[in-house]
């Protein structure tokens, strides 16, 4: 990578009078506002559909996008919606606010309906498009098993259901043939929306940086589709769960819930389904980070129906033959590693092996508990540096509840002072370092705090919700973050 700046914002996070963000004409104009701000890179979370919690990180598939994000008066430009058949809903009246409640009653009707018309006439391209993608049936079976079944989980479908005996797939697909079409146009638009607005980002200078989780849920198409690829017992529950051990910022560690992976087994075909996965990541983006990036050296095993992760073990993963698999047969995809948490020699040097850049976290160079070192001079040029990840406090939110202890050495450090404001005096930290890459989060643009915070690691309640409010994003301030990239190097060489 280049010398370069971006700004990290969950697509979800746009403004938008129906409920939540989308691929819409907000996506369009923070491009426009990435470009006048000197900007190289626009980094957005994952974009599967999401189920309980509303996480991003656990999706109903690894390869599906989210229905959520779907924009609807694009649909009414192209004739398959009326106007006052999605305008007149309450999505919400909370502007800063994601209420997924709403959207999980309300959008799905409105997309059916869209989906409907779209139907009564498909293109041979949308038939082209199909055959592309592998994935497709099991997902659309899938969500329209989900929808009979009134959203519950695979795992308490019928026997022969959850065991995908032939008989029964070939009924159930027959029972629900209208919505697995359905489920198809939905993906389709999903598409067509994504790949107009990545091709309008690009002529414009700016890249894509996607998120993919290391994990599937257990709750997927992924999982009930390829149970042969994880670690479930006789009956199809996992013997352990994924999850990381007891650090200094918790005692009890975290227990994710996620099946882990048959390594031996997708070992026997290439890493087929991962490098599915990578590939179709790499068409989606222009640049992927991956999730959890440790995982792939050595993976923490929690107990299945342990409470806390006190109880876990260390095993070992994949390590450098799933990488040499995805270069074989995907090529150079460009891949950033979040190669945060409990590091060893065996994670280093995979990273050193893979070549990838790794993450630095501004906020962790100051605590202390955390005994890594995050200071910006340690900092190699081929890493990224952040102000924070979605996963921590926006800097204003970071001062107001780190040790005092903790926010003087980042004063002293970075001679951060009332009049220039933390949170730009953070932004300089990073866009000053040695990192090839810098990015800082949208909330810390913005000098919001604890209020925007978009996710609290290990709690259930309040994540993924935060919303930017309309006309926030000006050309005074893209003005002055375009100064900044000229300052310290990172701005686009036409620019």
């Amino acid at each position: 990578m280049k010398r370069a700046g971006g700004i990290l914002l969950s697509i979800t996070s746009l403004a938008s009078p129906y409920g939540i963000g989308t691929l819409g004409k907000a996506a369009y104009e923070f491009v426009d506002f990435l470009r006048e701000a000197g900007q190289s890179y626009w980094q957005i979370l994952p974009v599967g559909p999401t189920g309980y919690g509303d996480s991003p990180y656990q999706s109903f598939s690894a390869f599906a996008g989210n229905p959520y994000l779907i924009d609807l008066d694009m649909l009414q430009e192209a004739g398959l919606l009326e106007k006052n058949e999605y305008a007149a809903e309450d999505w919400g009246r909370d502007l800063q606010r994601v209420d997924y409640g709403l959207l999980y009653q309300k959008r799905l009707p409105v997309l059916r309906l869209a989906a409907d018309r779209f139907l009564e006439a498909p293109s041979e391209e949308f038939g082209q498009w199909q055959r592309e993608q592998v994935w497709l049936d099991d997902y659309a079976l899938f969500m329209a098993l989900k929808e009979q079944h009134a959203g519950a989980a695979w795992t308490d479908w019928e026997e022969d259901l959850r065991r995908r005996r032939p008989a029964a797939l070939a009924q159930a697909a027959r029972e629900n043939e209208e919505e697995i079409r359905r489920q198809k146009a939905i993906q389709y638009f999903f598409s067509r929306q994504w790949y107009r607005l990545k091709a309008y980002a690009n002529r414009n200078g700016i890249s894509l940086i996607g998120d993919l989780p290391i994990y599937a849920a257990g709750d997927s198409a992924d999982v009930w589709a390829d149970t042969a690829l994880f670690q479930l017992d006789e009956n199809l529950a996992p013997k352990e769960v994924a999850g990381v051990p007891p650090d200094g910022f918790t005692d009890k560690g975290q227990v994710w819930g996620n099946p882990l992976y048959d390594w031996e087994s997708m070992k026997q075909d290439g890493y087929d389904w991962w490098v599915r996965r990578i590939a179709c990541a790499c068409r989606r983006h222009d640049v992927v980070r991956i999730d959890h990036f440790r995982g792939f050296a050595g993976y923490f095993a929690v107990p299945q129906g342990a409470q806390t992760a006190a109880g876990g073990r260390w095993r070992k993963g994949p390590g450098m033959d799933l990488f040499r698999a995805v270069r074989e047969k995907c090529g150079d995809c460009r891949i950033i590693a979040e190669d945060l948490g409990y590091l060893n020699q065996e994670v280093r040097s995979l990273l050193q092996e893979t070549g990838f850049p790794g993450m630095k976290v501004l906020e962790f160079a100051f605590d202390t508990r955390d005994g890594g070192n995050y200071f910006p001079y340690t900092y190699p040029h081929s890493c990224v540096c952040y102000t924070g990840t979605h996963d921590n406090e926006p800097v204003s939110g970071w001062v107001q509840t780190a040790r005092p202890a903790d926010v003087h050495l980042a004063g002293e450090y970075l001679n951060l002072t009332k009049e220039e404001g933390y949170g730009w005096g953070l932004m300089r930290g990073a866009w000053a370092s040695p990192a090839d890459l810098a990015i800082v989060q949208a909330q810390d643009v913005l000098g919001l705090g604890h209020e925007a915070r978009m996710n609290t690691p290990s709690t259930l309640r309040g994540n993924w919700q935060w919303r930017a409010l309309p006309g926030v994003f000006t050309p005074e301030l893209a003005g002055r973050l375009h100064h900044r990239m000229e300052l310290y190097g990172r701005a686009p060489e036409d620019l």
